[in-house]
């Protein structure tokens, strides 16, 4: 994109940093704006290919406005085209992916996501820099086209787990479900426990508790009819071996003017608003919005600074992302630990280790072989967290939903919310993106890569707090129950 803005459009050097933000910011403000009407389109289509389908080819299109615009405002509306797509493709991407492999194992799964989100978002400036130095602009888009002509083959023969199960004996078919462990597009409510700590919020359980309506008093008999019932009643009982205080009377039949169970406010919520009343889901969007911000801002001012700093071409400046993509391959080995204890020590920890990684940047001040070592030593670290973290966010989102779904079955309709609940993430994370190259761009412009650094390693500080309390449940639930006899409380 630098490259772009000062041969193709004619923007000057000096401004190449402001608006090669403003285009990264210009992505996230429309991810940010279609990500939750994607997810509701998502969960009221009988299909995820469609939607799928459509965001490819709405991305291809955008794609090529990008490759042959020669203007800043055509660039801009290409970044609009290219964000809506996005929005498409990763919303109804991340509920497909819990439709197929359920939320017994989410967490693994997500974290296959997460590298390769790691992977495609630093992998893209290295590859760019050593496409455009060998092969020229065109051949940068020609890659991108064949990556999405791939994708599009790839949705077009793919199966949905609900028409696989019309192929299925109905035996099969129950397993298919058991094994799932998800809800919405053809599956039961998970075996796994909905929370690793046991539960979801105190208020969601306070509020979701049913008035019970007053027992009615006995309907009044003819007196001769209540003398032969006792006699008949009588009779039975010298006949019978069991002993007639073990058996229940018969149900009363309700009264018309019987009080009516009520339901609390958040529960008669559309499900994308009723999400959001969720203070462990807010954990997580928060988790997500700060690791974007830091993964972007990293994608926008890095080349730009080793470019600056050590005068190298376009390909060394991608190559710096290396040090940050290998360790994303753990992302896997971080999500299967968060299936199999809770998301909220991982995530704590990814975010505490990235804070004086990202403090100790500044320290990166000048040319040399020690500066550049101790660059790519930081980097490294930093992508370490970054895998700890992200499929930890991604699949506790997944078990909000299930946890909701468990208390209040078909509290979503029968489609479910899992759409809905990764439209909130792509909107977080979109949010992130906008703010991310905005903050490094302009704080780097205005005061200087070292206040850069420590300002984003006060935001990876802060992050932890809400990941410690909430993720995987309310961190004090169990203290909270035993001090309260069982019936523990969430703040």
């Amino acid at each position: 994109m630098p490259y772009t803005l000062t041969e193709k459009t004619g923007i000057a050097p000096d401004d190449v940093q402001h608006w090669n933000s403003v285009l990264i910011a210009v992505y996230g403000a429309s991810l940010l704006a279609f990500s939750p009407v994607c997810g509701w389109f998502a969960d009221h289509t009988t299909t995820r290919r469609l939607p799928l389908l459509l965001g490819l080819v709405a991305l291809a299109g955008s794609t090529v406005m990008l490759n042959i615009g020669t203007s800043i405002g055509v660039l801009i509306a290409g970044r609009l085209l290219q964000g809506a797509s996005a929005a498409v493709v990763w919303v109804v991407g991340l509920a497909l992916l819990v439709d197929t492999v359920g939320q017994t194992d989410v967490g693994q799964s997500m974290g296959y996501v997460s590298m390769a989100m790691s992977l495609a978002i630093l992998l893209a400036p290295l590859l760019g820099g050593i496409v455009l130095d060998n092969g020229g602009y065109n051949a940068v888009f020609a890659m991108a086209y064949a990556l999405i002509g791939v994708d599009i083959i790839l949705r077009l023969i793919l199966v949905e787990k609900k028409v696989a199960r019309r192929w299925e004996p109905p035996e099969e078919v129950a397993d298919l479900g058991a094994l799932s462990g998800g809800t919405g597009y053809g599956a039961t409510i998970s075996e796994r426990p909905a929370t690793p700590d046991g539960g979801d919020e105190d208020d969601e359980k306070k509020s979701s508790d049913l008035t019970v309506a007053a027992p009615e008093p006995a309907h009044v008999q003819d007196p001769e009819k209540a003398a032969a019932a006792s006699s008949s009643t009588n009779t039975k009982n010298n006949n019978t071996t069991t002993a007639t205080t073990t058996t229940s009377p018969p149900p009363l039949p309700a009264s018309p003017t019987a009080p009516q169970p009520h339901t609390s406010l958040r529960y008669r919520l559309p499900p994308t608003l009723s999400l959001l009343t969720s203070r462990r889901l807010f954990a997580s969007l928060w988790g997500t919005l700060a690791a974007s911000i830091l993964t972007s801002s990293l994608d926008a001012v890095l080349p730009l600074f080793v470019r600056s700093t050590f005068a190298w071409k376009a390909t060394a400046a991608g190559l710096i992302f290396l040090p940050i993509v290998i360790p994303t391959f753990l992302a896997p080995l971080f999500g299967a630990l968060a299936d199999r204890s809770t998301p909220r020590y991982l995530t704590a920890v990814g975010f505490l280790g990235a804070c004086p990684c990202w403090v100790l940047l500044r320290l990166v001040t000048h040319d040399g072989l020690r500066q550049k070592a101790l660059l790519c030593a930081l980097l490294a670290l930093l992508g370490v967290c970054q895998a700890a973290i992200m499929p930890c966010i991604m699949a506790e989102i997944t078990y909000v939903v299930a946890s909701k779904e468990g208390r209040r079955p078909g509290l979503f309709g029968r489609k479910g919310a899992y759409a809905q609940a990764y439209g909130l993430f792509n909107m977080a994370w979109a949010g992130g993106a906008l703010v991310g190259p905005i903050w490094a761009g302009e704080v780097r412009d205005g005061a200087g890569w070292g206040t850069m650094a420590w300002s984003l390693g006060v935001l990876a500080a802060v992050s932890a707090v809400p990941a410690v309390l909430w993720c995987g449940g309310w961190v004090l639930e169990k203290r909270d129950r035993e001090g309260s006899g069982g019936d523990g409380a969430r703040a």
